[in-house]
């Protein structure tokens, strides 16, 4: 018979099975897949741990197709316990995958400490997790994935930090857990006792919905490209962002130095753009020249004397050229001149343009030609 034996690391492996192998057997099997002895195994069949050695499969009662979860047990005098730093490794749970059993023999599992308070770890500890992490390159993948913070902190290097965030959040699971208990102790009429009750069950409804996404929309993990476009203002190449949320085409001031338009800036046009940030505009360049593959434009530019990227393609240069974004050919297409212009691939984009740096500018306000506030294109 065939089965699937999986851990809380999404290793899966298949197994091909006699019914009458007994369950030593198969945690020898098993030992060379896993990366860990048998004797640290702790194997669980539909919620239920397999304790007898001696008993085979077929009474324990698994069939054909089943699927076995395999623990590690760390044993009380191995030395190499590991903090439970409630990194989420398990928080992730495998499609038709039963959960462990709630209620589980004293002698079945072993709950690593990291020392007597609970709530730190010792230095031997965070150096053996910082080592178990080093060779076993697939949980550092999990760790990156479910708790961003720690992984970050090994990356880094610095071995006092990684032990600081370790302690902190080691701190923040004894307060969280010592809260439940406290709950599963309190009156269940009181009012502090339905607000926990609350926050489980919202929080269960939160790791719920991001175990479907996982399994059936994992792509929305994922960075979405920006939309860039190669284009030449005054002669000089320019990577221009689209943005048909932005008010206005807006250009950087080292971008407009670069292009030598910083002499056309009229200052009368001063102001700020206002988005989820505030930044100042040092005037207007009424009529500049942009080229397009073959397509020759005007616009105007608003200067803005910090921003991130060289220029931003606003809603009034989009509507002015009948402008058609394609997602599906992935290309910008220019109404007025039949023009397409390719999207830039992730690749050709400087690593200044990454997702934390696009501009979110919505709205202008700037000082007119009579040096009065001009809210006319407030929204």
């Amino acid at each position: 018979m065939k089965l699937t034996v999986t851990t809380l690391t999404d290793l899966i492996i298949t197994l091909d099975v006699s019914p009458d192998m007994e369950l030593e057997n198969l945690k020898a099997l098993c030992e060379c897949e896993v990366g860990f002895s048998a004797q640290e195994m702790v194997i669980t069949h539909e919620g239920r741990p397999l304790m007898d050695n001696k008993k085979d499969l077929k009474t324990y009662g698994v069939g054909d197709g089943d699927v076995l979860l395999i623990q590690q047990l760390m044993l009380p005098n191995s030395g190499h316990q590991l903090p439970d730093l409630g990194i989420d490794f398990s928080a992730i749970k495998l499609p038709n995958t039963p959960a462990p059993s709630p209620v589980t023999p004293p002698e079945t599992f072993s709950t690593p400490v990291a020392s007597t308070s609970g709530t730190s770890a010792s230095t031997d500890t965070v150096e053996r997790f910082r080592q178990d992490l080093i060779n076993h390159p697939d949980r550092l993948a999990l760790l990156k994935h479910n708790n961003p913070s720690l992984a970050e902190a090994f990356l880094s290097g610095n071995k006092e930090l990684f032990a600081e965030v370790l302690n902190r959040q080691l701190a923040e699971k004894s307060e969280r857990e010592r809260k439940r208990i406290q709950m599963l102790n309190s009156d269940p009429f009181d009012p502090e006792y339905q607000k926990l009750i609350a926050e489980e069950i919202r929080q269960y409804n939160v790791d719920s919905n991001m175990e479907a996404a996982i399994e059936y929309h994992p792509e929305s993990f994922g960075q979405v490209t920006m939309l860039y476009i190669n284009c030449k203002v005054n002669g000089h190449p320019v990577r221009a962002f689209i943005d048909s949320g932005a008010q206005t085409t807006i250009m950087s001031q080292a971008c407009a130095e670069r292009c030598g338009i910083m002499r056309l800036v009229d200052r009368r046009w001063s102001g700020y753009a206002k988005g989820v940030g505030v930044q100042k505009i040092l005037g207007r360049v009424h009529l500049g020249h942009i080229e397009i593959d073959d397509a020759h434009l005007q616009s105007s530019f608003s200067i803005l004397e910090d921003q991130a990227m060289d220029m931003l393609l606003g809603l009034d240069m989009l509507k002015r050229h009948q402008c058609c974004i394609d997602l599906k050919r992935n290309v910008l297409v220019i109404g007025t001149t039949g023009t397409v212009a390719p999207f830039l691939s992730e690749s050709d984009l400087p690593r200044n343009l990454g997702p934390q740096s696009e501009p979110t500018v919505t709205e202008l306000q700037r000082f007119g030609p009579r040096g009065n506030l001009d809210n006319s294109n407030k929204k």
